[in-house]
């Protein structure tokens, strides 16, 4: 009995000093939340500052749609099948009409080209390509694999749900793929620090996350000089970012995730792109308050 007490004492003390040890940025959680005020639908958010370890966790630990987020799992379930030997970065793999999924830049390609397969996960990270990301999915070995991966990696609620039989359900109410604003920050962070596959893995997939063509969302209201990594993603009702900052006084990540938007657009003034953008420029002035930095005037017309 005295040691179960003990035990019971002893996890409840751990416990306790975890929780401690997670400190809330309040003052920042209130400019969050002011800026989902009248937002049409559900926000989820997650911010880390790395360097002071304080966080703001926002419905961070709901499910929402992952959209093209997805294609983070994706990557991480292939570079374990290349780092286990069963597929080669540089190896020349043939596209087929069969994987035509829609007319990206890999789905317009003829049948029987031929290109090596750090192209597709290049295309499938830069400008988020539909059917090399699907082709890049069945080559690491399904969403079944990719599943695995992740829940042997520690997360658990991340889930690839098109095309692996049983989950229907969560296809129908998801798409693609499910996580939490939580847990694909978290992700981002594991790769960032090598502890994804491998360091050498965990280091080209980064590089591979830091080249980002759709940067009209939360990277537009970060210096283009500051090295960032990201991946978005979209679909009618949900828009998601997941961004890893190299800010110059500390690192941050964070991921931003809406669904049941009633905005369903596809402009620029999306409410949810807006809100990307809002959240995105809120963290870079409260983590660099001395950054006078802004948008160029005129930088909407790109976009």
């Amino acid at each position: 009995m005295r040691s179960l007490f003990l035990y019971v004492l002893f996890i409840t003390i751990a416990q306790l000093a975890n929780a401690q040890s997670v400190k809330t940025d309040a003052s920042l959680e209130r400019q969050l939340r002011s800026a989902f005020t009248g937002f049409r639908g559900d926000v989820g958010l997650y911010v880390h500052n790395l360097r002071t370890g304080r966080t703001v966790a926002i419905n961070a630990d709901t499910l929402f749609p992952t959209a093209s987020t997805i294609k983070i799992p994706i990557q991480c379930g292939l570079f374990d099948k290349i780092h286990k030997g069963e597929l080669k970065y540089d190896e020349p793999i043939v596209y087929k009409d069969s994987l035509h999924y829609d007319d990206g830049i890999v789905g317009s390609l003829k049948d029987g080209t031929k290109l090596s397969l750090n192209k597709v996960v290049m295309l499938m990270e830069t400008v988020s390509d539909n059917t090399g990301s699907l082709w890049c999915q069945a080559l690491a070995g399904g969403g079944s694999t990719i599943n695995a991966w992740l829940d042997a990696n520690g997360f658990h609620q991340t889930r690839v749900n098109s095309r692996p039989p049983g989950r229907e359900a969560d296809r129908t109410r998801y798409g693609w793929g499910q996580t939490t604003p939580r847990e694909m920050a978290e992700l981002m962070t594991y790769i960032r620090q090598g502890r994804a596959v491998s360091p050498d893995a965990s280091e080209e997939m980064y590089r591979n996350l830091g080249r980002q063509f759709w940067d009209n969302d939360g990277l537009s209201q970060i210096p283009p000089d500051v090295k960032t990594a990201c991946k978005n993603g979209a679909v009618n009702q949900s828009r998601s970012e997941v961004v890893f900052v190299h800010a110059p006084h500390g690192e941050y990540v964070y991921c931003v995730m809406t669904r049941n938007q009633k905005d369903e657009t596809w402009e620029r003034s999306n409410e949810g792109y807006t809100l990307l953008r809002t959240v995105s420029a809120i963290l870079w002035h409260h983590f660099e308050p001395k950054s006078t930095w802004k948008p160029a005037q005129g930088y909407e017309k790109w976009w």
